[in-house]
């Protein structure tokens, strides 16, 4: 029986909100980083960690939803996980220390994965696979929205009420939407795949969905090591303060949603493959823009915001195609497949993160450099999928 219009598109919102509601959990906290080692102790380098261990945590998250997803019906752990989520958010707020919320940061990433492994699933199930790769650059739109317009409201929070409004945000929006799909939960589709049917380790053995996942994980994490050090960097290196970081953020995510949302035409015009790979081209060209331009001292907005975009336009174009890629080269196995794509790029953003910390202080060269070399890695990963 065909689902009504209008019930797939309140499904669609509902899946959409949940992921956002998880990436806000970087992104609304970003503004607060720089302050955080002035009101609960520690290091700017440490500060960083308190990104970090929300991605790590994630990745633990996303192996343990991916594999009960293959047994329980992925609308309760939908529920069950944002109800977590907004719980320990709210635990955040009580941290004494900058070590104690690194830990709490961690549980937080953990109980907040569900959304974004069984969304894939849901949206094939709710579009099928002709309609899929438009309806997941919708839904990139959707959630790119979180990084653009997070951060803006991270600092009127941080302004207004401190660091501790952010969590109190997050804790609010998660419970919110656990309890309203908890009361239309019929709205959403029933994705179980039978016990036995895969495993991670035929994932694993898959060149091609090894291929994919990390050339679309590489790609994302290139900008994601970029923007999560850009609020510091501007601060203390650069000068530029944090409404030069939300102006980048702003330009980047706009242009990302026009790609996206474009990518489902250029799909059907010039094939999956060649989008992927021009996409992966213009972020490599963004990167080394970025990095030829820090090794040369240069810190002028007018340069820094458009190798930014130019990384923000390749994930837009190759983001869609490459994560639908990805899931078809696993053969039907969705949760598994999205959360093994996920945690590659949690892990990718989280170690990235922590290796580019310690080099901080070197400003605008030490984010460009580690952004290159994903990027590049991205392109790399592409040879796989042959």
């Amino acid at each position: 029986m065909t689902r009504p219009r209008a019930s797939t598109h309140a499904a669609f919102l509902l899946v959409a909100a949940g992921t956002a509601i998880g990436i806000a959990g970087t992104d609304l906290v970003l503004p607060a980083i720089p302050s955080l080692p002035a009101m609960l102790g520690g290091t700017a380098e440490r500060a960083q960690l308190v990104l970090a261990a929300f991605t790590a945590g994630a990745a633990i998250g996303l192996l343990f939803f991916g594999e009960i997803g293959a047994r329980i019906d992925h609308r309760r752990l939908m529920i069950g996980s944002l109800a977590s989520y907004g719980l320990v958010s709210f635990l955040c707020t009580f941290a004494p220390g900058l070590d104690a919320l690194i830990a709490l940061r961690f549980v937080q990433g953990a109980s907040g994965a569900a959304a974004a492994v069984f969304a894939p699933g849901m949206i094939r199930a709710l579009y099928g696979d002709d309609r899929a790769v438009r309806a997941l650059g919708a839904l990139g739109s959707i959630e790119a929205l979180a990084p653009a317009a997070a951060p803006i409201l991270g600092a009127w929070l941080l302004s207004i009420w401190g660091w501790r409004a952010s969590f109190d945000t997050i804790a609010a929006l998660a419970l919110m939407l656990a309890a309203i799909i908890l009361w239309r939960r019929d709205l959403l589709p029933v994705v179980v795949r039978p016990v036995g049917s895969g495993s991670y380790a035929q994932l694993l053995h898959n060149r091609r969905f090894i291929g994919h996942a990390l050339g679309y994980a590489f790609t994302l994490g290139a900008l994601l090591v970029f923007v999560f050090g850009a609020p510091t960097v501007f601060t203390n290196s650069l000068g530029l303060g944090l409404g030069a970081f939300v102006l980048m953020q702003v330009c980047g995510i706009t242009l990302f949603a026009v790609a996206a949302n474009s990518t489902g035409h250029l799909v059907q015009r010039f094939g999956e493959m060649p989008v992927i790979v021009t996409g992966t081209m213009f972020a490599v060209m963004g990167a080394a823009a970025m990095l030829v331009y820090a090794l040369v001292g240069g810190a002028s907005l007018a340069v820094v915001i458009p190798a930014f975009t130019l990384i923000n336009l390749g994930l837009g174009i190759r983001g869609a195609p490459g994560f639908h890629a990805a899931i078809l080269a696993a053969n039907g196995d969705d949760a598994r497949a999205s959360a093994l794509v996920i945690l590659a790029i949690l892990m990718t953003a989280a170690v990235g993160t922590a290796a580019v910390a310690p080099f901080i202080g070197a400003g605008l060269v030490a984010l460009a450099t580690g952004s290159t070399i994903l990027a590049i890695s991205a392109l790399m990963m592409v040879g796989l999928t042959r």
